[in-house]
C-alpha cells in the first residue's frame, strides 16, 4: 500500500508529471529539468526527491552534475505501470508538446553552459531583491 500511494502522491502534481515525460527521451540533468519547468532549483529538487522516493526515476551522479532517468528494470510493476499510463493519458497534451520544442532547445545547450546561465540569473534575481 506504500509504494501506492507513494506513486499516486508523486503523480498527483503537473510538474512532475511534465518531470516525468521530459524523461521519456532519456536521462537529463538537474539544470536541463530547471530549464524546462521554469523553477528554482530547491523546487525541481524536491520534486525529483518525490519521483525517485515513489521510485519513479532513478539518479546518477557524474562529476558534479545529478541526472535523471525513468526508473529501468528493477522497479515494481506498479511503477512502470504507472508510468506507462502517464504516457498514453497526456500523450497530445498541449503543455506536454510544449515541453518537447523546449526540450529540443535546451539539449543543444551543454550541461555546464546551462547551469552558468541559470546562476547568472539567480545571482541578478538575488541582486535586485536587495535593492
Amino acid at each position: 500500500m506504500l509504494s501506492f500511494m507513494a506513486i499516486t502522491n508523486a503523480l498527483a502534481d503537473e510538474n512532475r508529471v511534465r518531470i516525468l515525460l521530459s524523461l521519456r527521451g532519456g536521462e537529463l540533468c538537474v539544470c536541463q529539468m530547471i530549464g524546462l519547468l521554469g523553477l528554482a532549483p530547491s523546487t525541481v529538487s524536491k520534486h525529483l526527491f518525490i519521483l525517485k522516493h515513489a521510485r519513479l526515476v532513478e539518479d546518477r551522479k557524474e562529476g558534479r552534475w545529478m541526472y535523471y532517468r525513468l526508473a529501468g528494470e528493477e522497479v515494481p510493476t506498479q511503477a512502470k505501470e504507472a508510468i506507462a499510463w502517464v504516457c498514453r493519458s497526456i500523450e497530445g497534451n498541449a503543455r506536454i508538446l510544449k515541453d518537447a520544442e523546449r526540450l529540443r532547445e535546451l539539449l543543444n545547450l551543454h550541461p555546464k553552459e546551462l547551469c552558468r546561465m541559470q546562476n547568472r540569473k539567480q545571482e541578478a534575481l538575488s541582486g535586485s531583491q536587495h535593492h
